[in-house]
């Protein structure tokens, strides 16, 4: 397979570099943090207008009917940039489970709005004391034509800026998908805060009745749609994960090219070199792994080991890469006033988001037991 980038995935990601890179300079990002905005809206309205928000989106539904990798260009340089936006919950799995999956009713309810910049919507997956998401705890009970939700998620993230929240629910026959709007009766949501400071919520769901149009899909597919929607939560997350630690290194050889120690640079000492050529290969491998596991979303073809490498990656190279960038800086690293403190932050949350580099290799492991993993080459 060849990942070379094609001309207009080229200008692609030079459109969303100049977007993003025009809004989220250290200066603006550190006057963002101090405010109380959630998320940069007009930026958002910004990308909408690019038609940007609809990149993965079918061309039936309004969007422009690309894919999982054309859609990592963006996050990748969101990653790179920091830029304050919900694209990961927003588009890359809920927007795309209702396009995937939804009624007609839903996909015209929800769609045209969301790729207008007009609201937000948002997945609910996380649970306390649960480490995997497809079995999730909170219930789903059939009653009637309806159903009734009971549970809680944590880090729910943009909760309370959602319009709709499609939420992850153990059926009688399995996990299911529903959508849930967050003023219906027996919902509340408690104001959590990202490592990041991404907003967050805790979302209590005590006897919630749903109508049966409510249900993303049908039940008899749950599992597949819940699995569908975390892998690509999963692979969204590592590629923004790449951008976020090729910019750490990228600033690190920066200031260590020009840092002068003992009378020459800092980047000229070999242990130094060492450990950014360590960095480096960290980087290149989170980018195949994303690139592959993409790949196969954009082919239809759900790999549990492949989608779980690209998160371990994402979780254990990311962790690696920020460390070293830290370190590197020496004092200014310590510093969490200064911008690659930023980094380290966002690193931080993206790599222990659905799942870290533990239960990454659990995943992996269990599908070579099972011999659903293909032989490394």
């Amino acid at each position: 397979m060849d990942f070379t980038l094609s001309d207009d995935q080229r200008e692609l990601r030079d459109l969303a570099a100049r977007i993003l890179g025009d809004a989220t300079s250290d200066e603006a990002l550190r006057d963002f943090a101090a405010g109380d905005e959630p998320y940069n809206a007009d930026l958002w309205r910004t990308l909408a207008e690019a038609g940007l928000l609809g990149l993965a989106i079918s061309e039936q539904a309004g969007g422009l009917g690309l894919g999982v990798v054309d859609l990592g260009l963006l996050l990748e340089e969101q990653g790179r940039t920091l830029a304050p936006l919900p694209l990961t919950p927003t588009i890359a799995m809920a927007a795309t489970a209702i396009d995937r999956h939804g009624s007609a009713e839903q996909k015209d309810a929800w769609l045209p709005r969301v790729l207008a910049g007009d609201l937000l919507i948002t997945a609910a997956v996380e649970e306390v004391g649960n480490v995997d998401p497809h079995a999730p705890m909170t219930k789903a009970t059939a009653d009637g034509n309806g159903w009734r939700l009971s549970g809680v998620k944590t880090a729910v993230p943009y909760a309370a800026q959602s319009a709709a929240i499609l939420v992850t629910a153990q059926a009688e026959t399995g996990p299911a998908l529903f959508l849930i709007e967050p003023d219906a009766s027996g919902v509340s949501i408690e104001a959590q805060t990202g490592t990041n400071g991404e907003p967050q919520g805790l979302l209590t769901l005590d006897d919630v009745s749903i109508s049966g149009d409510a249900l993303i899909g049908n039940v008899e597919d749950g599992a597949k749609i819940v699995a569908d929607l975390i892998a690509r939560g999963q692979v969204a997350l590592s590629q923004r994960q790449v951008g976020v630690a090729a910019e750490a290194l990228r600033r690190t050889a920066e200031y260590s090219s020009g840092r002068i120690q003992f009378g020459k640079p800092l980047g000229s000492m070999q242990a130094v070199q060492q450990r950014a050529a360590d960095a480096f290969i960290d980087v290149e491998a989170m980018r195949s792994t994303s690139l592959l596991a993409a790949w196969q979303l954009d082919r239809d073809e759900l790999k549990p080991a492949d989608i779980a490498s690209a998160k371990y990656w994402a979780a254990m190279g990311g962790h690696r890469v920020v460390h070293t960038a830290q370190h590197l800086h020496g004092g200014m690293g310590a510093d969490i006033t200064y911008p690659i403190h930023r980094f380290f932050l966002n690193a931080t949350q993206i790599g222990e988001t659905l799942g870290g580099a533990n239960p990454m290799l659990s995943v992996i492991g269990a599908a070579i037991a099972d011999e659903r993993a293909e032989t490394l080459t």
